[in-house]
């Protein structure tokens, strides 16, 4: 079922994302932004959080977390044991609340409209997953061009 597929690919990202955290040698390097480099590695960790436990926690889930998305790019300085306890955390919200699905959960429709435009679950949550892996991949480059 898509579920075990989805399950497998946010486990594996979001470890991915540990691991990159964790690889920061100077950790103040997580905050740092030059030249084109729009969003810190630290403030890219938090909007991924944000927006799992958002769309997956709260809204699948029902986990009650309300999402303040200004912050996710405005905080600074967040200890890196912070951010890899509250991606741990997130692993298990995400397991939580897709063990909670159905197949005609996926084939429903999401509950909320995010792109004007309505679409199944499933696909949403395929989204998410390519979402992740988007931000992850500019983790790992701000973190091989900023922390040397």
């Amino acid at each position: 079922m898509l579920t075990d597929t989805l399950k497998s690919l946010f486990k594996r990202d979001l470890n991915k994302l540990k691991v990159e955290i964790e690889s920061y040698q100077d950790e103040s390097k997580l905050w740092e932004i030059d030249k084109n480099i729009s969003n810190s590695a630290g403030n890219l960790c938090l909007h991924l959080i944000g927006n799992i436990n958002n769309f997956i926690g709260a809204e699948i889930g029902e986990t009650g977390y309300i999402r303040n998305r200004p912050l996710e790019f405005s905080l600074k300085d967040i200890p890196k044991a912070e951010l890899i306890q509250k991606i741990d955390d997130t692993i298990v919200v995400v397991n939580n609340a897709l063990d909670s699905l159905t197949e005609a959960d996926l084939n429903a429709i999401y509950p909320q409209i995010v792109f004007e435009k309505e679409m199944t679950t499933g696909f949403f949550l395929v989204h998410l997953s390519t979402h992740l892996a988007y931000h992850l991949g500019q983790i790992n480059y701000h973190r091989r061009l900023l922390d040397f």
